[in-house]
């Protein structure tokens, strides 16, 4: 099965199209960080799935007593790889929300926990109009600025930092969600719905987006496996069927809400306020 990697021409190869774009270190567009982060964090983790089942208890930092947050930040090196992996699974889903979401009449865009800023950075590509940015722990900072400067964004997009958990989220008239949701409890999921629901203007709407389960469990493969990898990977996270989603928008006063498919198996809850 051919994987559509590489073209050929009179025996000669290059990239395809997709390949130049997405998987080129030298690329802003550069997706390939998850695979790297697949190969040196996930798998050896993934090699003790039967214990995280037998005991429903996670197989990372945690096992031993550890912190997954702290071995990632423990240096600027683990930072970026983590940063770079969320970049490379967030960025076709950040060309999609560009593309079909209805930006006409918002002015402002906060990526929650938005790593590099892929998001803000393809809304404000496509929209002139839009200014933004991502709400993240001042660590990222650095990593962020340089992501934005590549695209010459910097007078557009702004770091705000901090901790969703104990600080305000700073105001703007869409926020998102980004792979966020599915890494904590349902008591952690509520609490963040009601973070953004405050900092949002009458009107104005939260997007959030993971692997989402269909409601009947049987169709998305993928999202049933990713709540697999929060199993192993957090203390209480875990991918969510669509009508439970919608449930707690509807439980925080979000007046209305919706569901759209983005790319390989994930969906992005819409609420409006």
């Amino acid at each position: 099965m051919a994987l559509g990697f590489l073209e050929r021409s009179e025996g000669v190869y290059r990239n395809s199209p997709s390949a130049d774009t997405f998987l080129d270190r030298s690329k802003a567009t550069y997706a390939g960080g998850i695979l790297e982060m697949a190969n040196s964090r996930l798998y050896p983790f993934w090699g003790s799935l039967t214990e995280a089942l037998h005991t429903g208890k996670p197989q990372n930092e945690h096992k031993h007593g550890g912190d997954v947050f702290d071995a990632i930040y423990h240096d600027q090196e683990g930072l970026e790889r983590f940063l770079h992996g969320m970049t490379g699974l967030s960025m076709g889903k950040a060309m999609v929300i560009a593309e079909r979401f209805p930006w006409a009449d918002c002015r402002t865009v906060l990526d929650v926990g938005g790593a590099v800023g892929c998001v803000p950075v393809a809304v404000a590509q496509r929209h002139p109009h839009m200014s933004g940015g991502v709400f993240a722990l001042p660590r990222v900072r650095p990593v962020f600025e340089k992501y934005v400067a590549s695209f010459g964004l910097e007078d557009r997009l702004t770091f705000h930092g901090g901790d969703f958990f104990t600080d305000d989220l700073p105001r703007a008239d869409v926020i998102v969600l980004g792979q966020i949701l599915h890494g904590w409890g349902l008591e952690e999921k509520r609490l963040l719905l009601k973070e953004a629901y405050d900092a949002l203007p009458d009107g104005g709407a939260v997007l959030a987006y993971d692997a989402i389960i269909d409601d009947d469990r049987k169709e998305n493969t993928f999202g049933l496996l990713a709540s697999l990898n929060m199993l192993i990977e957090t203390r209480s996270g875990f991918e969510y069927p669509a009508a439970g989603g919608r449930a707690w928008l509807a439980d925080t006063g979000f007046s209305g809400s919706r569901i759209e498919p983005l790319t390989d198996g994930y969906s992005m809850l819409v609420g409006i306020k």
